[in-house]
């Protein structure tokens, strides 16, 4: 008989062998000293280390408090998070990094304004982040944007608690790309925050380079927003005006003073005029490439094994 639990923490994993077995110790200290019933779902995201074999042995231990999940290629944080919503069991899910950078008994600050708030999303922020200073722009550029362009509250982050009802609401979203903090907001509006610490990382380095996080940043634009199809609305319209009036200028030069337009100007005309449509033509691309992703149903994720 399968017994039910107070809380769900869902831990994506990549290439984390060595803080694995510190983490799932710290998540179990906190809940035995609040003498709450609880699970781990790990969901291994194709790591290219031993991070399978690591939770295959905590599974041994801890058969009725760990479900791991091994996924098929490498899907992302937050497909691979996305996917451990669909086996959590408990009334309450958290979802905590694998690196150790949040200490697993910063939880208890998740579920004390949680209790005090009732609210259905908490999330865990951080006064002063212990990344490098390249990736510390490039994550507040991405809070920035999403608090900019969605009006979100800015500060997101992949240590939250959420209500199992809330993780249920979003379960049916099967576009290629997930970006949860996104589609969290679609659905509420009843935030809370709660500082916690954020410690230099221990073991291994971060998985998300400048590229990654500009490819984060695309994929958010594109899939989420209506920008850059925005732009081209209003950027072709303030080019046309500007256009035009050049236009008219060069004719009025010509027929009054009789100038020629000139090799140049020509050139430069079309080249620009030529580069604007291009450069609209690449963005309508890009949108169509993800409805047709989206139309083909491509997987969030595919799990190759479960134990």
């Amino acid at each position: 008989m399968v017994l039910p639990v107070k809380y769900s923490v869902v831990v994506p994993v990549f290439n984390s062998e060595p803080s694995l077995e510190e983490l799932f110790a710290g998540l179990k200290s906190v809940f035995d000293m609040q003498q709450e019933r609880f699970e781990v779902v790990f969901v291994e995201d194709n790591s290219s280390d031993l991070s399978w074999g690591v939770i295959a042995g905590l599974k041994q231990q801890f058969p009725e408090q760990i479900t791991a999940i091994r996924l098929s290629k490498n899907f992302g944080q937050h497909n691979a998070t996305f996917c451990g919503f669909s086996f959590a069991r408990g009334e309450v899910i958290i979802t905590i990094d694998d690196d150790l950078q949040t200490p697993p008994s910063e939880v208890t600050k998740l579920i004390a304004v949680y209790n005090d708030s009732g609210a259905d999303l908490v999330y865990g922020y951080n006064g002063r982040k212990s990344h490098s200073r390249i990736r510390n722009i490039g994550s507040q550029s991405l809070k920035t944007s999403a608090k900019v362009f969605h009006n979100s509250p800015g500060e997101g982050s992949s240590f939250r608690l959420l209500t199992a009802g809330l993780a249920k609401k979003i379960l049916h979203h099967t576009q290629n790309f997930i970006f949860l903090d996104e589609v969290l907001l679609w659905y509420t509006s009843d935030i809370a925050f709660a500082e916690v610490k954020h410690l230099p990382r221990k073991y291994q380095q971060s998985g998300y380079s400048i590229t990654k996080l500009f490819k984060l940043f695309a994929n958010l634009v594109l899939y989420y927003t209506m920008v850059p199809l925005k732009l081209l609305v209003y950027g072709g319209f303030v080019i046309s005006l500007i256009t035009f009036f050049v236009g008219f200028y060069f004719i009025l030069k010509k027929m009054i003073y009789n100038v020629p337009l000139g090799y140049t100007s020509l050139i430069v005309t079309i080249l620009f005029s030529t580069s604007i449509i291009l450069f609209s033509l690449g963005v309508l691309g890009e949108y169509l490439s993800r409805i047709y992703q989206v139309q083909n149903r491509k997987p969030p994720y595919s799990i190759k094994k479960v134990l």
